[in-house]
């Protein structure tokens, strides 16, 4: 089976009939699939492999950078230019359009981040990050001592100016805003919780409540997460993606025979999934489309 339904609705999102695929594997920890809307690509992240990986239809799978600095989430900014998270050097960078890489933050208060890892842009130009302490363990990253005593949620403003917007999660991952962006969910991978808070219209954020919890069987905790065109939220948990509404009410589940760390969607009408999964890249074909990037 490759859906579990909990709501009749989760059949409108994943039809029946529909199968996962393997497009590539052999990998040692996928994270950070992204698409490019206009030319017709995914990039995704091996972190242990120190490497960026690119697919399209006709290639398939390629080196896109390598050595990466342990790559983890990606994302493209309204211009299109690649904006980064990387464990080795806990950084997060821009790469220009004309290829040069620059770097936008290492340091919060005079110490070194923990290491960033999922990362989102709003339309205004600002850059949202999460800083979990994953980076500083061996596999995932190099190990070494946290600079920080928190693990926050951050905002890079589109004149660089840094500020810590959380600090009380105790591992911050996946994040993204609502269609609106009057709300922005995080997830909190340790306390296995989806939280949202409101967004202030200086960038700043509200209190934050519990939206959801993710559970069920099977390995796999809240981590990467997205929202569909009709605005229902996608997150990563045990046994595969779990999906709910807009008003945090679970729909079902895509299960997925590996930990699915993060996901998007793609192809021509941003209806293929893309799931990356620990060892392997897996599709699906949904029937409500994702929204580009930029």
């Amino acid at each position: 089976m490759t859906v579990e339904v909990r709501d009749p609705r989760m059949r409108n999102i994943v039809a029946p009939g529909a199968n996962l695929e393997v497009i590539g594997s052999g990998f040692l920890f996928t994270e950070g699939p992204l698409w490019h809307p206009v030319e017709h690509f995914l990039l995704f992240s091996d972190i242990p492999g120190n490497v960026i990986r690119r697919w399209d239809q006709k290639d398939g799978v390629q080196p896109f950078r390598q050595p990466s600095a342990m790559a983890n989430g990606l994302t493209y900014d309204r211009q299109g230019r690649l904006v980064a998270c990387h464990h080795q050097t806990s950084s997060v960078t821009r790469t220009e359009l004309d290829g040069t890489i620059v770097t936008l933050a290492t340091h919060y208060d005079g110490k070194e981040l923990n290491s960033p890892n999922d990362i989102v842009v709003k339309s205004d130009g600002s850059i949202y990050f999460t800083d979990p302490t994953y980076g500083r363990k061996e596999f995932f990253g190099v190990a070494r001592e946290t600079e920080l005593r928190h693990r926050g949620v951050y905002r890079l403003s589109p004149d660089g100016v840094l500020t810590l917007l959380v600090d009380d999660f105790a591992q911050p991952n996946g994040l993204c805003f609502s269609t609106d962006e009057d709300l922005l969910f995080v997830n909190d991978t340790e306390q296995g919780h989806v939280r949202v808070f409101d967004v202030h219209d200086d960038g700043s954020l509200g209190l934050g409540r519990v939206f959801a919890e993710p559970v069920g069987t099977g390995q796999g905790a809240p981590d990467g997460m997205k929202l569909d065109r009709d605005g229902n939220l996608y997150t990563t948990g045990p046994g595969g993606v779990h999906v709910f509404d807009a008003e945090g009410a679970i729909l079902g589940v895509i299960q997925v025979p590996e930990v699915c760390a993060n996901f998007t969607w793609g192809g021509q009408d941003l209806d293929i999934m893309f799931l990356a999964a620990s060892t392997s890249l897996y599709t699906i074909k949904v029937e409500i489309p994702g929204k580009p990037a930029f």
